[in-house]
Parts: C-alpha cells; sequence; structure tokens
C-alpha cells in the first residue's frame, strides 16, 4: 500500500512534516480518506494541489466534539465541506427507514462514523468554532440539496441546505472548474461574499440589487403553502441545467433573503477530463486505516475504469441531471489505456478490469453535435419516447477502446458493468459493439434495467417501452447462441414508482414469470432529492405535465408491489395473494402453470407486511465487483460521478436504487 507521504495532511504531525504553518483550505468529509479518482475528496482536493494550494483533509470527524473541526486549525482560506460520495441519509437508511448495518465508505465496513444530515451538521459545527472562515459545500448531497427540496426521512419539504447549513456557498455539479475559480477569487483578496459570479454555485444574499437576468421561482412561503408551487418550481430548476441555454434562478426566503443559482458550470473538455485523471493520486486508502482492514467501497473501484460523465439518458428515477447534466462528457482512449497501464502493475492486479464506463457505459460521444454550441433541447429528451432523429448513435469509439484495453500485457477479461443503454445499442445500425460485448466482456449474466414492463410506467420512467427491451434480449440471446454462449440478460426492476399501480405491479410479476427470472433482490422506490419522480412523490403530478400521477405511498402497498415481483418467496404468499385479491385478479390463483400462486399457502409463507422488523438489513445481496459500494444504493440509471467540490465521487448516485441486484434463472 501507499506511503504516508503520498497523502495530503491529516494531522498536525503531517502538516510539520510538509513545513506548513497553516493549510490554505481544510477538506471534511463524511468518507473516509481514499486517494482515488473514484472518490471526488480525491479529485477537488488534489486539483487544488496542482494549482499551488495547500489542502488538510478530517474525514469523518466526532461531529459531537467542536475539536473534531479544529484538528488543523483555521484555514487561510476556507473550509470545503462533503457528506461523502453518497447522500448521508441514503447511506444510513434503507428505502423502509431502517438503519442500515455498515457503511462501505467507512474503514471496516462500520456504520455510525458520520451524522445524518452530515453537510448541515458539519456546517454548524463550524461555524460555531470558526464564527468568520468561509463555509464552501459541494459534493451530491449539498448539489441535489441546493435549493428546496423534499426529503423522504422527514415526509417534509426542507429548505435549501444553505440556510440550514450556515455556508456561504454551494458548488453543485462536479465541480473542478468551481472550486478553483472561488480559490483563486479568495487568494486574490476577494471575500466570500463577493464571491457570487461563479457558474454552478449557489449564494445566500439580502438584496437582488446586483442580481441580473434571473427567472423568479415560486417562494419558500408559496412552495410550503402549495404542493402544486413546488412542481412548477422543480421544473423550471430541471429545464435549467444546461451551461450554454440555462438561466440564473432565486428562491425567495422570508425576512428579505434570496438564495440564488448561477447558472451551471461549463462541461470538461476532453483535455480537462484527461489532466483530471492523470493527478498524483495514491490510489489507496489512508494507512491509518490498515489497522482496521481498510474501506470496503475502494475494493468497489480499484480496478475499474471511468470513461465518461454526464447522462442523456435522464431517467426520471436518477439525479443525475441535476447532478452531472445531460451534456456527455468524454476521456481520450489514450488517458484511459495509460490508466489501465497503470492498473496492471499494481501487485493486486490479478488481469481482470472490473468495469469501464461511467453512468452509461455506451455513451462515448455527446448525443449529436448541436449540443456543444446550442446546449441540450429544454422541452425534449434524447432517447425518449423513442430515440431522437438528430442523435448521432455510434459506439464505435468505446468498442474500440474495449479492444485496446483488453489487448494490454496482464489484461485477461475487461467486464462492462456499468449498465448499457440497450435502446442506444438497438438504435445502432452496427452490431459490432453487441457482438464484441458478448463475445468478450459479459460473463454469464448482462445487467440491464429495463425498471418495469408496463408501457404507461416506463414513460413516467423516461424509460423506452417493453418491446424495446424485448427486441435487445432476442438480439442478445441470438449472439450468445451463435457464438457458443450461455449467457443471459438479468433485469433490474422498480416496484411502486410513481404511476406505478397494483394492476402494473401484476404486469410486472407476469412478466417475471415469462422471462424465468426469479429476483434476489428488488429495489423499490426511493424518493431521494432532486429526481423528476421524487417530485411525483411528493406532489403527485408530473411536474412537466401537472399532469396527476398516482402515487403508492402507504408502506402495506408498497410491500404488496415489492412482494409481486418475488412471488415465489414463500414469505411473499400472503402479500402476494391480497394483492390478487384486491385487484381482482385470482385468475393468478391456481395450480395453472400461468398462475402465480397455489391457493394454499406453502411452507414457509408467514404474514406481515413484508418489511424488515429488524431494522436492518433486507435480503443480501450477491457479491458484485463493480463501482458502488453500498449495495447498489446509489445507482438510479447508472452513474459513476468523480467530483463536485467535496464532491461525491464514485456515487452512482445519483442515488435511487437500493439494492436491485439480479437474481437466479429459474
Amino acid at each position: 500500500m501507499a506511503d504516508r507521504s503520498d497523502f495530503l495532511p491529516v494531522s498536525p504531525a503531517d502538516m510539520r512534516e510538509r513545513g506548513w504553518d497553516a493549510c490554505d483550505f481544510v477538506y471534511i468529509s463524511g468518507d473516509a480518506y481514499v486517494d482515488h479518482p473514484s472518490f471526488g475528496m480525491s479529485i477537488i482536493t488534489r486539483l487544488l494541489e496542482a494549482h499551488g494550494y495547500r489542502v488538510g483533509v478530517i474525514c469523518q470527524p466526532d461531529w459531537r466534539d467542536p475539536a473534531g473541526v479544529a484538528v488543523l486549525g483555521e484555514p487561510r482560506l476556507g473550509f470545503l465541506v462533503s457528506a461523502g460520495n453518497m447522500d448521508s441519509m441514503v447511506n444510513h437508511y434503507t428505502v423502509t427507514k431502517h438503519r442500515r448495518r455498515g457503511d462501505a465508505y467507512t474503514p471496516g465496513g462500520v456504520a455510525g462514523a458520520r451524522p445524518n444530515h452530515a453537510c448541515a451538521v458539519y456546517g454548524n459545527l463550524i461555524r460555531r468554532t470558526f464564527k468568520d472562515t468561509p463555509i464552501i459545500m459541494g459534493g451530491i448531497e449539498a448539489s441535489l440539496r441546493r435549493l428546496a427540496h423534499y426529503d423522504y426521512w422527514q415526509d417534509r419539504l426542507k429548505r435549501s441546505l444553505l440556510l440550514d447549513a450556515g455556508a456561504d456557498l454551494i458548488i453543485y455539479g462536479m465541480g473542478e472548474h468551481q472550486i478553483v475559480e472561488v480559490a483563486d477569487a479568495l487568494a486574490a483578496g476577494l471575500t466570500i461574499d463577493q464571491v457570487t459570479y461563479v457558474a454552478g454555485t449557489t449564494y445566500r444574499t439580502g438584496s437582488l440589487d446586483e442580481v441580473y437576468d434571473y427567472e423568479l421561482l415560486p417562494s419558500w412561503d408559496e412552495l410550503e403553502a402549495d404542493r402544486l408551487a413546488y412542481a412548477r418550481s422543480f421544473n423550471v430548476q430541471y429545464g435549467n441545467m444546461d451551461p450554454i441555454t440555462a438561466t440564473r434562478l432565486v428562491e425567495p426566503y422570508p425576512h428579505g433573503v434570496y438564495v440564488v443559482q448561477n447558472p451551471p458550470a461549463l462541461t470538461l473538455t476532453e483535455e480537462e477530463m484527461d489532466a483530471v485523471y492523470a493527478l498524483p493520486y495514491a490510489r489507496a486508502w489512508h494507512p491509518d486505516y490498515d489497522a482496521a482492514g481498510g474501506v470496503p467501497a475502494f475494493d468497489e473501484v480499484r480496478f475499474s475504469l471511468a470513461s465518461n460523465r454526464g447522462c442523456f439518458g435522464e431517467c426520471s428515477f436518477c439525479a443525475l441531471t441535476f447532478h452531472q447534466g445531460r451534456t456527455l462528457q468524454v476521456r481520450s482512449r489514450e488517458s484511459i489505456v495509460a490508466e489501465a497501464r497503470e492498473l496492471t502493475r499494481d501487485p493486486a492486479f490479478k488481469g481482470y478490469i472490473s468495469d469501464v464506463g461511467g453512468p452509461t457505459a455506451n455513451f462515448f460521444r455527446v448525443a449529436c453535435d448541436k449540443q456543444l454550441k446550442h446546449g441540450v433541447c429544454q422541452h425534449k429528451r434524447c432517447l425518449w419516447p423513442r430515440v431522437c432523429r438528430q442523435m448521432v448513435v455510434d459506439e464505435s469509439g468505446y468498442t474500440a477502446l474495449l479492444r485496446e484495453l483488453r489487448e494490454l500485457p496482464g489484461v485477461k477479461k475487461v467486464f462492462v458493468r456499468s449498465g448499457i443503454r440497450f435502446d442506444y445499442t438497438m438504435a445502432d445500425t452496427s452490431d459490432e459493439f453487441l457482438e464484441e460485448l458478448v463475445e468478450h466482456h459479459v460473463s454469464g449474466q448482462l445487467r440491464l434495467a429495463p425498471e418495469h414492463v408496463s408501457d404507461n410506467v416506463l414513460a413516467l420512467m423516461g424509460k423506452p417501452s417493453r418491446s424495446v427491451y424485448d427486441a435487445f434480449c432476442r438480439r442478445f440471446e441470438e449472439i450468445s447462441r451463435r457464438l457458443g454462449r450461455e449467457q443471459y440478460v438479468v433485469p433490474y426492476l422498480i416496484s411502486s414508482h410513481p404511476g406505478s399501480t397494483l394492476a402494473d405491479a401484476i404486469e410486472l410479476a407476469i412478466a417475471v414469470r415469462d422471462m424465468g427470472y426469479m429476483p434476489e433482490q428488488v429495489q423499490d422506490f426511493y424518493p431521494t432529492p432532486s429526481t423528476m419522480a421524487t417530485a411525483m412523490f411528493y406532489t403527485g403530478v408530473d411536474p412537466r405535465t401537472m399532469e396527476p400521477v398516482y402515487v403508492a405511498r402507504d408502506p402495506h402497498e408498497k410491500a404488496m408491489q415489492r412482494a409481486l415481483i418475488q412471488y415465489r418467496k414463500p414469505e411473499n404468499y400472503k402479500l402476494v395473494r391480497e394483492a390478487l385479491e384486491r385487484a381482482g385478479r385470482q385468475d393468478l390463483i391456481g395450480f395453472d402453470k400461468r398462475c402465480l400462486i397455489k391457493p394454499f399457502p406453502p411452507k414457509g409463507a408467514r404474514g406481515g407486511t413484508g418489511l424488515d422488523r429488524k431494522g436492518g438489513k433486507g435480503p443480501r445481496a450477491p457479491k458484485q465487483k463493480t463501482g458502488g459500494a453500498q449495495g447498489r444504493e446509489a445507482q438510479a440509471g447508472g452513474y459513476r460521478g468523480s467530483a463536485g467540490s467535496a464532491p461525491a465521487g464514485r456515487n452512482r448516485a445519483a442515488q435511487g436504487r437500493e439494492g436491485a441486484r439480479g437474481g437466479r434463472r429459474r
């Protein structure tokens, strides 16, 4: 493993070793210290270091003791604060709001090393300890809570995190451009309240006299009084996530306070992306954690490669649009191959690259060239309801990259596990990528995310129709047979997504029966901050159309929808039977092979709600060597992030799929 000197200072002794009397910035994180580009903290701290700033790191401080944030003294320019690679509430709780027993981002995987709502807790602790030092927040938790947002765990609307955390600035998105611009401004002598012009930041002010070209959002009082006002506000926010077309947004609060969101920062160029991944990372956890056995999340990503960020897939349950944006950013093949060569020199490398991808692995160019000059279309989506005619569907660059990687000396196998958009592949006039995927990059199972089979639900999800998924499966199986491979498509499925009724859930159960798959884990929809689906869940309407959307909020109904997908489990029998009887589908109860359950309960059947009453872990997921620890909680359509000031790294996170793993072939 790496030597202590390979890391940034974490103690006064480390600072003295470098001859520092003070840090320029102190970075406080809810995660353990892993210096690897899959962890956003590492990108931001190494980027600041590359620009000449002295950065110290405090990971997982004791939030009950002010001394926890004062270990490295008062920084010269400011504190950078992040909850970590995941939203702290997703990190702590299952969708049923039971406490998790472990934390993959903590040494030894031990839970309890960070507080709930970590950004707010850290921010207030710093403000009580250092009254005037600038506090700059970033990462997935801050980014998705930068304006008023619905909090599922408290079941209410919450104010901008800026106000609740006592912070001065939120950097939203991945953050590389913003953090350098903010640092340079502070170093030049500007006070933090003068740094109001940086794209990709949110700040508060007591006057709009110097705020120009903005759109006024509904006020906090309006949002509290009317959920439909929040739906309208969120739709405006959602339409202003492109750096070229977006406008400034202002959210008014009582007592003359305004939260101002500047337009997003420009996306990184290929050269800038390459430079970020070429920074001198130690590519290891800090040696202080050796005794605890290290940090489990690092093992998940140690031998994987990030090829892109951003996503034009725009799934409703995914926060990527709100965090990384729709314009795809890619690294050069040379940069990715150079990193792969570095992996092969690691003594622990056994020849297997566990993943090459990003939010969506097979996206390796922008959706259309128009986006680079004119921005993304504000009222049209690239892949829904069908692939846009203006889209350039081209998987050849990604195919060539995979071919080059697997030819490297020392590489035995290259896996693609971060997920592909099958509708994009089906729109490709060439089968070259699919042929190579089947032949070289799948090991028995290809995990895909159709999410549902009801076209009504799929439309609200922003996913392609069932017919597209079925066509892909047929093509995959044809190629597998021709190549002599026994391989299967294993679907990720979401229950009780907004729009899903019991009838839709039964349709999904029937599809599971016909597909022959018995999912070992199913994701119940998890309403995480700032996704379109969460706005539907809270408001009961689709913010894009303001049309009513059915929402299953009752825990018992949610348990029934989830149980239907796993109808073969004896313990789900009573829930499945109740659901079928409630929906008038007794035709699916019987001895015929088309029936889901028999008229009498099997051995092992039990009653109850289907919720884990012990307050912890549900069914254990099978081991999986892909990025995105903590189950697959933060995937929500696939996300491999990396930055954000004090940001979320490979948070997948977008934060919406809790442990949705495929299952056994039946």
